[in-house]
């Protein structure tokens, strides 16, 4: 079975959970609170990969490292750790962010833009898209990329909404070359 099967069982138990605990918003800040520190620091998952560390230090690291977030994800890293699938945890994040937005109705969005955008202008984007993609919102991040010189180029999942003049012109240079 593949990383991200196993991954998707996880974080929908997580998911359940959080449901059925009414938790989904501490669950969901917790989770990407636990994928960012990971993220961040590369040799904590080393450290845990260790076989020399026992796992009952490896436990009491994760408990240390992680001891403000809820029960039922100190639970699971540590169920993971038992189980040699901590490697999982940025996976099983991704998995259950999915969850929590399609419960409700969110899109996780990524817009380009040669200026960082207002809220007025990130919220414009979140209306309009949000329809077109069958969600009842957007949660979008902007990230500037100067190269664009103009407009927005927006990201939905695997769908790209390119309004941006570099991506005119090059529109334009296709058409002139074919």
């Amino acid at each position: 079975m593949n990383q991200e099967v196993i991954a998707k069982r996880y974080a929908s138990a997580l998911f359940q959970i959080a449901l059925e605990q009414q938790l989904l918003d501490k669950i969901e800040e917790d989770i990407r609170a636990v994928r960012q520190a990971l993220a961040e620091n590369g040799e904590f998952l080393s450290l845990l990969s260790n076989p020399k560390l026992s796992l009952d230090k490896k436990k009491a690291l994760v408990r240390e490292a992680f001891a403000g977030v809820s029960a039922p994800v100190q639970h699971t890293l540590l169920l993971l750790l038992e189980r040699h699938r901590f490697g999982l945890v940025p996976e099983l994040a991704e998995q259950f962010i999915a969850l929590a937005n399609d419960a409700r109705g969110i899109a996780e969005a990524v817009a380009y833009s040669a200026r960082p955008l207002t809220d007025e202008e990130l919220q414009a984007l979140s209306d309009v898209f949000a329809k077109k993609v069958g969600k009842e919102t957007l949660r979008i991040e902007n990230i500037v990329d100067p190269e664009l010189i103009g407009g927005v180029k927006l990201r939905i999942g695997n769908r790209i909404y390119d309004g941006s003049v570099s991506g005119q012109l090059e529109r334009i240079q296709r058409q002139l070359i074919s």
